[in-house]
């Protein structure tokens, strides 16, 4: 990697993306599986890292860290959840200086650069804060897709699949569902209680889910209380009345018109839907945005 360029991770719980931006607008983009700190062993994390680093050099440079799972350790620099991967991202890319940041603090500055506004994620999982154009103020705690995770794909497909199991669905859907995906008790308490990663198989329900919506009465309803449930339960504690709303991730992306239409009924006004963080957070450290 050349002098001067900036390697820029932003981990989700689907996919990491990792993102050489370079003083002239040249940008070299790869991806490998995601990375969550909070619940992914150090193996699984060094293996992701040994991928990154062989199709990107040991010459990193610069990089700007960006995970679910982070917390900030006493020293102020190195989180203690990313003590493992620090040592890997030295070891295997060779990188000099590492700024850590949750993902939730590259959606802000993805979204608002240097302005205010209150930054919510929904893809896999969900998260939100208040930012002030400068650091994340002011949050509404995830939990989790076990205990929170309101409004993401993983906490729809935990929905969709504790009524699956339980028989609390309409016969057709439930058929429907066991036929496409080969599913039954044993195996999704293998996938949700052991697997590597229980929120990334859940949300991988989302899409099939959503292909229903509008089309059966059940799935309508679910996929509401789901969006409701975040709206009431963490948007709400937030001054929406004074600052926009930016939503950062595929899930929430893919499904504007809904979560704007609900949002709507609440008084919410939703700025902007990214996809993807990555660019606005190239910006925002070239200093474009």
């Amino acid at each position: 990697m050349e002098e001067g360029k900036k390697l820029i991770v932003e981990c989700g719980a689907t996919k990491t993306t990792w993102c050489v931006a370079g003083p002239g607008g040249e940008e070299l983009r790869i991806y490998t599986d995601g990375i969550n700190l909070s619940t992914m062993g150090g193996e699984t994390i060094d293996a992701t890292i040994s991928e990154a680093a062989g199709l990107l050099g040991r010459n990193a440079g610069d990089i700007y860290f960006y995970a679910a799972g982070l917390i900030m350790g006493d020293d102020g620099r190195i989180p203690s959840s990313a003590r493992g991967v620090d040592d890997a991202l030295r070891r295997l890319l060779g990188a000099r200086n590492i700024e850590y940041s949750s993902d939730l603090t590259a959606a802000a500055r993805a979204l608002f650069g240097h302005g205010a506004g209150i930054a919510a994620i929904l893809g896999t999982g969900s998260n939100s804060g208040f930012y002030d154009g400068k650091g994340i103020v002011r949050t509404v705690r995830s939990a989790g897709f076990i205990l929170g995770d309101e409004g993401s794909g993983a906490c729809l497909g935990k929905l969709f699949i504790a009524d699956f199991l339980k028989g609390l669905m309409p016969e057709e859907i439930s058929r429907e569902f066991a036929l496409t995906f080969s599913v039954d008790y044993s195996t999704v308490v293998a996938n949700v209680y052991h697997g590597a990663s229980p929120s990334r198989y859940l949300g991988s329900f989302a899409p099939w889910i959503m292909e229903r919506y509008g089309k059966d009465g059940y799935v309508t309803r679910l996929v509401e209380r789901n969006i409701k449930d975040f709206i009431e339960r963490v948007l709400l504690q937030y001054d929406i009345a004074s600052y926009e709303v930016g939503v950062s991730g595929g899930y929430a992306a893919a499904n504007r018109e809904i979560f704007e239409r609900i949002g709507a009924g609440y008084g919410i006004r939703f700025s902007t839907f990214l996809d993807d963080p990555m660019g606005g957070l190239v910006d925002y450290h070239t200093g474009r945005k």
